[in-house]
């Protein structure tokens, strides 16, 4: 925060032997001045403050420090907006966007003497915007989509640590790990280009910002991409695409006649895939596990090509039709994955069919290439898939739930809804709104999922929904994110305009952050963020998810926590 201090002096006649001074700053208005001091007794103090930041935003904490001459002992401060302080030297936030006349009033036992200035205080466009007393007491990780740094923040939207050091930007997710690192994917822009979630490179950071391992994983036939996991055993999951060329396609059964044009202009799509690395410290890693979709096709287009079969009868294999529109390179489109310990199982979330796909983990790589084996005996196949059943022909389009979603996510045991799956549910082809939704999958006790023949997996429709209000619409066409807080508060973060909220399970909005970073840096406090020129709808302070942890998680153990700055300048 770039502050300017303003200070203010009394100036007093000579005759009473004090020296006459008088320096107002520019930007902070007159000031004016009174005193009263009997002839008889000791000369009353001289009223005099300063403030910082010069230029406050609603509800940012101001610092008046008392600079009164000649010994006061008491002080009554008038912050002009109902507000008062007996304090020598307060802070004090302003609620609302105006010039205030603040006074302070300092006394001894001489008189009193009373000095005012205005204090303007503009209305906030970045940073801190709401701290509502019952907001989920943690402390929030984000890294900025056009720029290279991540920023660890509390509630009131100080940096608690920093990390700089990366000079890519993020490819995409961040994650604070147990033991204080931080473990971040890198947008390496490679030879392979799938249109949105690039990544190519993980970096692992200690808490002081030294890189302590680093993997490189883009060629011109496979790339990382947009999100990464970490496993109870130290190895990470990520999303692959993976180079198919035209020939490829064609062979496998997919419709010539419904592939956008770039599919054989390009001679090439990239299904995902999903790849398990065991790191070699302090650079590269194995792979010790993988799963692709291009082993669990079926189609019904081409009897003469490879999976051809009944697409109904199989909801546990993927349709090369997708949902049946013209198929894009990047056809999959996955942007999330996360790992069910307890389950051994992985929900990911594919924005291309608008469906969520759980996959056993449980399987040797073989097995996974297969449609047998494993804990649940269906190797690599589907174990469940929710949110379009028109993708397996098990409904209509009146069916459809989720509409190209991000970020899928099992709720953790211990919190609200545990085992239930949330997920930013962007809205295309639905409306001009986003939401966030919660539903319950139709698990067994054993970790299988129910389904009958020829209908779609259940359930109809979500457990919870949060869609944001006149007042705080919620629109994001692209990337963000949601998740559940152990007191069943969900954090959510529109990632197009850098947004940040916290709601209740109500529907309040107890916390509400905006990204104060843009391609350049820190925006300043008042200044609104740019237009993203690449992108309709979207701001240069986008972000792809953020992450809230409890205070007490082990990260934090041993660590220095002291609030710093803000973000944000002033």
């Amino acid at each position: 925060m770039n502050a300017r201090t303003l200070t203010f002096a009394r100036a007093w006649p000579a005759a009473l032997g004090l020296a006459a001074a008088l320096a107002v700053a520019p930007a902070c208005g007159d000031g004016s001045s009174s005193s009263s001091t009997p002839a008889s007794q000791t000369p009353a103090p001289a009223a005099a403050f300063t403030f910082a930041p010069a230029s406050p935003a609603v509800n940012v904490s101001v610092q008046f420090t008392d600079a009164s001459t000649g010994t006061p002992t008491s002080w009554a401060w008038n912050f002009g907006d109902g507000g008062t302080s007996t304090s020598q030297n307060p802070t004090h936030a302003f609620s609302s966007a105006g010039t205030f006349a603040v006074t302070l009033t300092a006394a001894n036992a001489g008189g009193t003497s009373a000095k005012s200035a205005t204090v303007t205080v503009g209305a906030r466009t970045v940073g801190l915007m709401i701290n509502d007393a019952r907001a989920y007491n943690g402390y929030l990780l984000f890294a900025p989509k056009q720029n290279t740094m991540t920023y660890l923040i509390n509630n009131e939207g100080r940096i608690l640590n920093t990390w700089k050091a990366s000079k890519y930007p993020p490819g995409q997710s961040v994650y604070l790990l147990e033991n204080g690192n931080l473990l971040r994917a890198c947008m390496t822009k490679g030879k392979l280009s799938a249109g949105g979630g690039e990544g190519g490179r993980i970096e692992e950071y200690d808490w002081n910002d030294n890189l302590v391992w680093e993997l490189d994983w883009s060629t011109d036939t496979y790339m990382q991409h947009h999100d990464i996991h970490v496993l109870p055993n130290g190895n990470v999951l990520m999303l692959v695409v993976e180079k198919k060329t035209y020939a490829e396609v064609v062979a496998a059964g997919f419709n010539p006649n419904k592939l956008q044009p770039d599919v054989q202009q390009r001679n090439l799509m990239l299904p995902d895939a999903v790849v398990e690395i065991q790191p070699t410290r302090p650079s590269g890693g194995r792979i010790v596990w993988e799963w692709h979709v291009w082993d669990h096709l079926i189609q019904d287009y081409d009897s003469t090509k490879a999976n051809f079969g009944t697409v109904a009868a199989h909801p546990e294999l993927i349709d090369a039709a997708g949902d049946g529109k013209n198929l894009p390179v990047f056809w999959n489109h996955m942007n999330s994955i996360d790992y069910h310990a307890a389950l051994d199982q992985i929900v990911l979330s594919v924005r291309g069919n608008s469906e969520a796909w759980v996959v056993d983990h449980s399987t040797t790589t073989a097995q996974a290439r297969s449609h047998a084996g494993g804990r649940y005996g269906k190797g690599g196949d589907l174990l469940y898939r929710w949110g379009n059943p028109l993708t397996y022909r098990a409904g209509t389009a009146a069916d459809q739930r989720y509409f190209q979603q991000h970020d899928v996510e099992w709720i953790p045991e211990g919190y609200p809804g545990a085992g239930n799956l949330t997920c930013y549910n962007n809205g295309l082809g639905r409306g001009t709104y986003s939401t966030v939704d919660e539903f319950t999958p139709p698990i067994t006790a054993s970790g299988g999922y129910t389904i009958a023949s020829g209908s779609a997996f259940l359930p109809k429709d979500f457990t919870w929904t949060y869609r944001g209000t006149s007042a705080n619409p919620m629109y994001s066409e692209n990337i963000s994110g949601a998740h559940r807080l152990p007191d069943g508060h969900t954090i959510i973060c529109s990632g197009a305009t850098g947004e940040f909220i916290e709601v209740t399970m109500g529907g309040d909005i107890v916390w509400k952050y905006i990204c104060p970073v843009d391609q350049n840096g820190p925006i300043k406090q008042g200044t609104a963020p740019p237009a993203d020129p690449a992108r309709v709808g979207e701001t240069m302070n986008s972000v792809f998810r953020v992450y809230k942890y409890p205070t007490y998680y082990p990260a934090f153990t041993g660590k220095t926590l002291t609030p710093g700055d803000y973000i944000e300048l002033y």
